[in-house]
């Protein structure tokens, strides 16, 4: 399902905007919860020339990004639990992404304040976070909650960060495409199993259009997104 989800590319581009790369001098990027590495993947295509580091609790997931990307360095950490050292790592990120990660945590407070010795001081963290209802596939992957504008203004600024701005994003087509998802119900748990279905292919085609039309800023959207410094 991921392979054909339009939202991931969307938040990419949310993503992206907010990093502002081409204006910084020598950033050094590091994935926060970095997952199977599709994000520094991207990045990767896009500015070779970067330093990457990913974070992963799962070992699997280190593993599998390791070979996906191997001119990015992946590391195996807790960060719920906060006691690896970053050894040859602290202070390293100019510029921090943590996208979609922590909804599925229990305190992202927690989460964000053990992540701080690997930012350099003035770090720009970027978070996304899902907003509106959650759907059967939501709690299918594990989403313990979602956030508005004003939830992760409260999680940044309780870990430490000096908040720039949280807003939701991707209002009305973005939280069109999630009404889909909702009303698919379980039969999208299923879908995610195997190979995506016609419909699925067809759906995201047409929402991969439409989100060109969503508003990047706007308290109605459901892709809720923050910017701070450490």
């Amino acid at each position: 399902v991921t392979a054909v989800n339009p939202a991931q590319e969307y938040r990419r581009t949310l993503i992206l905007a907010a990093l502002d790369l081409d204006r910084a001098p020598a950033p050094k990027v590091l994935d926060i919860g970095s997952g199977l590495g599709d994000l520094l993947v991207d990045l990767h295509a896009l500015y070779p020339g970067i330093p990457k580091v990913g974070i992963e609790l799962s070992r699997s997931g280190v593993e599998i990004a390791s070979h996906r990307l191997p001119q990015a360095r992946f590391l195996q950490r807790d960060l719920i639990g906060g006691h690896d050292d970053p050894g040859e790592y602290r202070a390293f990120a100019t510029h921090a992404v943590c996208s979609e990660v922590l909804e599925h945590v229990d305190d992202p407070v927690r989460l964000l304040r053990n992540s701080q010795p690997y930012l350099a001081p003035g770090c720009r963290l970027v978070v996304t976070v899902p907003g509106g209802p959650k759907s059967q596939f939501d709690l299918h992957i594990g989403h313990r909650r979602h956030f508005t504008p004003q939830d992760l203004y409260d999680v940044l600024n309780k870990a430490g960060f000096k908040v720039e701005y949280t807003t939701g994003a991707g209002f009305p087509f973005f939280n069109l495409y999630r009404f889909f998802v909702i009303l698919r119900g379980k039969r999208l748990v299923v879908d995610s199993e195997g190979e995506p279905s016609a419909l699925l292919k067809i759906v995201s085609l047409i929402f991969d259009q439409l989100f060109r039309l969503n508003l990047s800023k706007s308290a109605l959207g459901w892709q809720t997104i923050g910017i701070a410094r450490l």
